[in-house]
């Protein structure tokens, strides 16, 4: 028998990598607590896109998208027409969420599922561009990290 809860999950939630190779791990518990965080967050999940790549790769986005010369570890395009949709493109660099998790003495899966939800959480329209919104999306991403079940 097909499970459709996870059938439908998978159309509503992808990955794809660009010009970075690995191997994403537990993907169906991935999808899973996503929409477990969308929930509490009263958000439907529409359509989200995983796009895992370079540094590179996300640096020509973020010069050509966003005017910004920088290195980022994700770019967030929120694509919903109505508030309570999760409609979205999140391109994260492999290249530095691996960095990032050695500066930080994390696991690399624990800070490619912070970054992860972190674009989530943008689509959910939290916002991290001041400090006190910066400390609340920091909160919401250890409230998030909570969640996982694997």
């Amino acid at each position: 028998m097909i499970n459709t809860q996870s059938t439908d999950l998978q159309r509503r939630i992808s990955f794809f990598q660009e010009d970075v190779s690995f191997r994403l791990q537990n993907k169906r518990l991935l999808r899973t607590w996503i929409s477990k965080m969308a929930a509490q967050e009263k958000k439907d999940i529409e359509l989200i896109n995983f796009i895992f790549c370079s540094d590179e790769y996300l640096l020509k986005m973020n010069r050509q998208y966003l005017d910004h010369d920088t290195y980022t570890d994700i770019i967030t395009f929120d694509n919903a027409e109505a508030k309570w949709l999760l409609v979205g493109d999140i391109f994260i660099s492999y290249d530095r969420v691996s960095e990032n998790a050695r500066e930080f003495g994390v696991s690399l899966m624990s800070e490619l599922h912070r970054v992860m939800i972190h674009g989530v959480l943008h689509l959910c329209g939290y916002k991290d561009k001041t400090k006190a919104d910066k400390l609340i999306m920091t909160a919401k991403e250890d409230n998030c990290l909570n969640l996982r079940e694997f």
